[in-house]
C-alpha cells in the first residue's frame, strides 16, 4: 500500500475528526461502540502489511487481529453494530485486513450459532485468537445465488458422511484450516441440505485450483472425492443446512455493506486531499464547481449508505429476529454507491487514478466484487421486492 504524505495525513486526520463528530455521534451507537471504533482506528494507524504475497498477508492479518483482540468481536453474544464498525474501519485502511476479519466471522459464526458445545470448543476460540483460519464453502458453479441448487453430496454411512463434489469461489481457499461445507444429505431443494465442518487436511479434500481475481485474495475451488467426516462434524441437525446458510448470510450481509462504506469513505478522503492540492488553470481542482458537485454526490452517497447499514444493524441488535429486507437494502445500495464514489475518485485523479499503486486504483478493483458476493445487487432487489409484496398481502 502506498503511504500518505505528511500533507495528506494532516487532511486525513481532519476528515477523520469530522467523520467522528458527524457519524459516531449518531443515536445508533452507544459509548462502547464509539470506544471500539476509535481504538480500532488508532491501532490500524500502527499497522502495515505488504501485499506482495497475498496468502502471507492474509495470514499476517489474522494473527495480528487475533493477538490484538479484535477477533473477539465475532464471539457470541454477537453485536452487529460492532461488526459493521469493524469492517468499515478495516476496509478504510486495508481491504485484506477487512477480508481476513470477515472470513473469520463467516467461517465460525455458523458453529457459534448452530453447532454443539463440542464443535464450539474445538473451533471457535482458536478462530477468535487468530491461531486458526476459517472458511465458508457454499458456492458451486451452478449454485451461487440459488443455494437450493447445490449438488455436492453428503452420503450417510453409519455414523459418518461421505462428501463428493466441488465448491468454487471459496474465500480463504487454500489457506484455511477448516471449511464450513454445505452439501446435499437428503432429497431435492432447500430441505435436503446439511452443514459440516471439514478440516483442511481431511483425506479426500483437495484444492482443485487457485483462482486469480481482480483484487487478489485467497480464493480457490475445492474438490471432495470420498471425503469422510463423522456425524459429530455436522453443524446443527441433518437438513438444517439451508437455514444455517441463510441465517449466516442474513446476519453478515450488513457487514458487506459496511465494508463498501469503508472503501467509499477512503475514496472520498483521498479525493479531498487531492482536489485541495491539485492545481490547474490558476486555481485548485477543488475550487471548480464541477468538482464540488461531484464531491457533494460522493458525500451524500456515503451518508445514505451509513444510515442504511447502521439502521439494519441496530434493528438486529435490538432483537428483531430477521432483518432480511433491511440488510438487503443496505447491501444493494451501499455497494452500488461505493462503486459510484470510487469511480468519481478515479475520474478526479485523472491519469493517476488508473495508475497501479494509487490508493483509488486499488479501491476501484476491490469494490467490484462486493456488488456480487453474498448476493449480487440484482438478487438483493428481488429479495427486497418479495419482502415488500409479501408484507402487503397480509
Amino acid at each position: 500500500m502506498k503511504r500518505l504524505s505528511p500533507a495528506q495525513n494532516l487532511i486525513l486526520r481532519e476528515i477523520n475528526a469530522l467523520n467522528e463528530r458527524d457519524f459516531l455521534g449518531w443515536p445508533f451507537f452507544n459509548d462502547a461502540h464509539r470506544q471500539f471504533a476509535r481504538e480500532l482506528d488508532a491501532w490500524l494507524t500502527t499497522q502495515h502489511v505488504d501485499h506482495d504475497n497475498v496468502d502471507a498477508a492474509c495470514r499476517t492479518w489474522v494473527v495480528r487481529l487475533g493477538e490484538a483482540g479484535w477477533l473477539q468481536a465475532i464471539q457470541p453474544p454477537l453485536d452487529l453494530r460492532k461488526l459493521c464498525l469493524a469492517r468499515e474501519t478495516l476496509a478504510r485502511y486495508d481491504g485484506l485486513a477487512d477480508f481476513a476479519f470477515a472470513m473469520q466471522g463467516l467461517g465460525s459464526v455458523p458453529i457459534a450459532l448452530f453447532g454443539g458445545e463440542t464443535l464450539h470448543r474445538r473451533y471457535v476460540p482458536n478462530v477468535a485468537s487468530g491461531t486458526t483460519i476459517a472458511a465458508f464453502a457454499l458456492s458451486e458453479k451452478a449454485a451461487g445465488s440459488d443455494v437450493a441448487a447445490i449438488r455436492t453430496s453428503a452420503r450417510r454411512e453409519g455414523s459418518r458422511y461421505v462428501i463428493d463434489g466441488e465448491k468454487t469461489w471459496i474465500s480463504n481457499g487454500g489457506i484455511a484450516d477448516f471449511y464450513i461445507v454445505f452439501a446435499r444429505s437428503g432429497g431435492e431443494g432447500a430441505r435436503g441440505l446439511s452443514a459440516f465442518v471439514v478440516d483442511a487436511d481431511s483425506p479426500g479434500l483437495t484444492i482443485a485450483e487457485r483462482i486469480d481475481v481482480l483484487a487478489p485474495h485467497p480464493l480457490a475451488t475445492l474438490r471432495f472425492d470420498g471425503c469422510t467426516v463423522s456425524e459429530d462434524q455436522r453443524v446443527g441437525r441433518e437438513g438444517d443446512g439451508f437455514k444455517i446458510a441463510m441465517a449466516t448470510l442474513d446476519f453478515f450481509r450488513s457487514t458487506v455493506a459496511a465494508a463498501a462504506l469503508g472503501f467509499a469513505r477512503r475514496a472520498l478522503e483521498e479525493t479531498i486531499a487531492h482536489v485541495k492540492t491539485r492545481r490547474l488553470f490558476g486555481t485548485t481542482l477543488g475550487d471548480l464547481q464541477m468538482t464540488q458537485a461531484r464531491v457533494a454526490e460522493m458525500a451524500t452517497d456515503i451518508d445514505a449508505s451509513a444510515l442504511l447499514v447502521y439502521r439494519a444493524a441496530f434493528e438486529k441488535d435490538r432483537g428483531k429476529e430477521r432483518v432480511t429486507s433491511e440488510s438487503s437494502m443496505a447491501k444493494w445500495f451501499s455497494t452500488e454507491a461505493a462503486q459510484r464514489v470510487i469511480d468519481s475518485a478515479v475520474q478526479l485523479f485523472g491519469g493517476r487514478g488508473v495508475t497501479r499503486g494509487e490508493i483509488v486504483e486499488r479501491l476501484y478493483r476491490e469494490i467490484r466484487a462486493l456488488r456480487i458476493y453474498e448476493g449480487a445487487s440484482e438478487i438483493q432487489q428481488l429479495v427486497i421486492a418479495r419482502q415488500i409484496l409479501a408484507a402487503s398481502s397480509t
